[in-house]
C-alpha cells in the first residue's frame, strides 16, 4: 500500500515518466524481496540502514554495476523521504548511507566528418517511406539534441516555420523552444507530403508504415541501423546523437548556459559532463601541435 501511494504521487504530482515509474518500482520490489529472503521482514518501513547496506553489498558482490547500485539506493532513498513527510516513518535508514563511487564515463560522440558524411549521403538519392523517416528521425535528433521521448511526442503544430523553431515537450511537462534551419523544415514538409500521398494522417511527425505514433524501439532500430554505416562505435543509440549534438555546438563555440537551455537540463552540472570532451579535444590538439608536447 505503501508503495502504491509513492508511485501514485510520482505519476501525479511529480509527473515522473512511465519509463521512470518502472525502473522506480523494480527497484524498490527488488529491495522488498531482499527484506522478505533474508530478513523475513514484510514491511518495507521496517527496514534499518543494516539492512539497506547488506542489500548493497548483494548488489555488489552479484556484479551488479556501480551507476546501477547507485540509482536503486536514489529510488530506495526516495520512497522513504516520502514516507517520513507523509507521516509513516522517523528515519531514514538510507540517509547516512553512501552508494559506490563511479569511475566517469565520458559521453560517446560521433565525429562531425561522420555525421557530414551521412547527411550527405542520405539527401542525394531518392528514398523510400522508411529511407526518409530513418534520415528524418537522424537529422531531428541531431540537429536539435532531443531526447527519444520527446521526438516521438513530437507533433506538427510543435513545428513553428515562420520562426525557425520548434517546441518539445519535455521531462516532468516543461516545455522549451529548439531554433532550427530553413533545411530541417523542408524534410519536415517533405516527409509530410510522403505520408499525404500514402494516405497516411497522423498528428506525430515521426510514425510507423500503418500511420501510427512511433514507439522507442523504432527509433532505436533507426538510429542504430543509420549509424552503423558511418561508425563502428559500440554504442548506436539515439541517446548519442544527442551527446553528439552537444559534444559538437561545444566544440564550435556555444556557450554552456545555452546548451544547457537548449538540452532541458534542470541544472547546469548535467551540461558540464560535455565540456570534458571539448577538452579531451584541446588536450590532442595541443599534443598533435605543440613542439614540446
Amino acid at each position: 500500500m505503501a508503495l502504491d501511494n509513492y508511485l501514485q504521487y510520482l505519476t501525479t504530482d511529480k509527473r515522473i515518466s512511465p519509463h521512470t515509474i518502472v525502473a522506480y518500482t523494480a527497484d524498490i520490489k527488488s529491495f522488498q524481496i531482499f527484506l522478505i529472503e533474508e530478513f523475513d521482514q514484510h514491511l518495507l518501513n521496517e527496514a534499518s540502514p543494516q539492512m539497506v547496506r547488506s542489500w548493497m553489498a548483494s548488489l555488489i558482490e552479484s556484479n551488479v554495476l556501480p551507476r546501477s547500485v547507485n540509482r536503486k539506493l536514489s529510488s530506495l532513498r526516495g520512497f522513504y523521504k516520502f514516507e517520513i513527510k507523509d507521516g509513516n516513518l522517523d528515519k531514514n535508514p538510507c540517509k547516512h548511507i553512501l552508494g559506490p563511487k563511479m569511475s566517469k564515463r565520458l559521453p560517446e560522440f560521433v565525429e562531425e566528418k561522420a555525421i557530414e558524411s551521412l547527411s550527405n549521403s542520405n539527401s542525394e538519392k531518392e528514398s523510400s517511406f522508411e529511407q526518409s523517416r530513418d534520415f528524418l528521425i537522424f537529422e531531428l535528433l541531431y540537429a536539435t539534441g532531443m531526447r527519444q521521448a520527446e521526438l516521438i511526442g513530437l507533433k506538427h503544430t510543435d513545428i513553428d516555420a515562420s520562426q525557425c523553431q520548434l517546441r518539445v515537450l519535455g521531462k516532468r511537462n516543461k516545455e522549451r523552444l529548439i531554433p532550427i534551419s530553413n533545411n530541417l523544415i523542408s524534410l519536415v514538409a517533405e516527409f509530410q507530403h510522403l505520408k499525404q500521398d500514402l494516405g497516411l494522417k497522423s498528428e506525430f511527425i515521426i510514425i510507423t508504415n500503418s500511420g501510427k505514433k512511433s514507439y522507442p524501439k523504432l527509433i532505436y532500430r533507426s538510429i542504430n541501423s543509420t549509424l552503423s554505416t558511418v561508425t563502428t562505435m559500440d554504442k548506436k543509440s539515439p541517446h548519442v546523437l544527442r551527446h553528439t549534438f552537444a559534444t559538437h555546438v561545444l566544440n564550435n563555440g556555444a556557450d554552456l548556459n545555452a546548451v544547457k537551455e537548449l538540452l532541458g537540463h534542470a541544472n547546469l552540472s548535467a551540461t558540464q559532463i560535455y565540456t570534458h570532451n571539448t577538452f579531451e579535444k584541446l588536450k590532442n590538439i595541443y599534443k598533435q601541435a605543440h613542439p614540446r608536447a
